[in-house]
């Protein structure tokens, strides 16, 4: 076999191996990907850590503890979740029985009857499957814990080869590219830990102000709040949700629009699309419009990590368009 004819077949076999390494790895990409932004976020610690009791022994600590908070997380979240769910079902139910009581046409009854035949089991699937989606989260959980590991146990390892796969001839850029990426990524997770622990107090405080509980339940909703905006899909809405949700049910009709505006402004979503592209921008020098865009396309494209990726990846672009002018100018003088 000749050297283009072993080139060609080498090619190939990398990428079926690249292929259904994607395959392998794509159900896990949410946790893998997470547990590499709060291992970044908790490096800091585990250096000081691993002054005292070592590297590894560091971040096995760190691991499990972040793996028991993910448990207690889940089970808290489940509960909630579900309780939350098994309510709208019995509204859903109960207003269809009202509406099938009243004396309306025919047509319009049996309309009203065979939409609820469709509703109904549907929504008792839904709420049956998110029930038992308890144990994939939890598997989940056991990757990020593998992933967080081996990613603040071997981080200096990991810096070494990542740098070592500079092309010498470009490997200026490169390490401004990996500079621009620790900055922006440190601006990111210091605006996402200040934007969520900001969410707690104020939902803490606004389950006060609208009378959705007394004081001691509403400092434990923040603290829900501050652990599920950490949480893919769920955010801090799911709280404020639940809250307007009980004062509903119970009748307080406009205390229950108050505390669902009042989440949706200063809680969750609004503020993670307004308050954190400044944040992050005043930190990396980015225009916030710049900022702005790429979290609302990021988190588009991607899900709840493109909130992360899609500035990073707009400030690399940056980067990339500055080093093309270079090579033109350098190629035309």
């Amino acid at each position: 076999m000749d050297m283009r004819a072993s080139t060609v077949v080498l090619a190939a076999l990398v990428v079926v191996v690249l292929y259904l390494s994607w395959r392998v790895v794509s159900p896990f990409l949410e946790p893998i990907f997470f547990a590499l932004v709060l291992a970044y976020a908790a490096y800091p610690l585990h250096e000081r850590l691993s002054r005292r009791i070592g590297a590894n022994y560091s971040a096995l600590a760190l691991s499990i503890g972040f793996f028991g908070l993910g448990v207690f997380v889940a089970f808290e979240l489940a509960m909630i979740f579900v309780n939350l769910l098994n309510s709208i079902y019995s509204s859903v139910v109960s207003s269809f029985n009202w509406l099938l009581g009243l004396p309306l046409p025919s047509e319009v009854l049996g309309f009203l009857e065979g939409f609820r035949d469709q509703l109904i089991p549907s929504l008792s699937q839904y709420i049956s499957s998110q029930a038992f989606s308890l144990p994939r989260y939890l598997l989940q959980l056991l990757v990020f814990f593998f992933a967080f590991y081996y990613t603040l146990a071997y981080w200096e390892g990991i810096s070494r080869e990542i740098r070592a796969l500079m092309p010498r001839k470009h490997r200026e850029l490169g390490e401004e590219i990996m500079e621009r990426v620790n900055k922006t990524l440190s601006a990111l997770v210091r605006a996402w830990l200040l934007l969520n622990v900001a969410k707690g107090i104020l939902m803490a405080l606004g389950f006060v102000a609208f009378g959705v509980s007394d004081i001691y339940t509403a400092i434990v909703a923040g603290f829900l709040t501050f652990l599920f905006s950490f949480v893919p899909l769920f955010e801090g809405w799911m709280i404020w949700a639940a809250g307007a949700l009980y004062l509903a049910l119970n009748g307080s009709y406009f205390r229950a629009i108050g505390i669902a505006v009042y989440g949706f402004v200063l809680v969750s979503p609004l503020p993670d699309y307004t308050v954190r592209p400044m944040l992050v921008a005043r930190d990396t020098d980015l225009d916030e419009t710049l900022v702005f865009i790429g979290m609302i396309g990021g988190s588009l494209a991607m899900g709840l990590k493109g909130l992360i990726v899609g500035p990073i990846v707009l400030n690399l672009l940056l980067v990339l368009l500055k080093e093309w002018k270079r090579v033109i100018e350098t190629r035309v003088s």
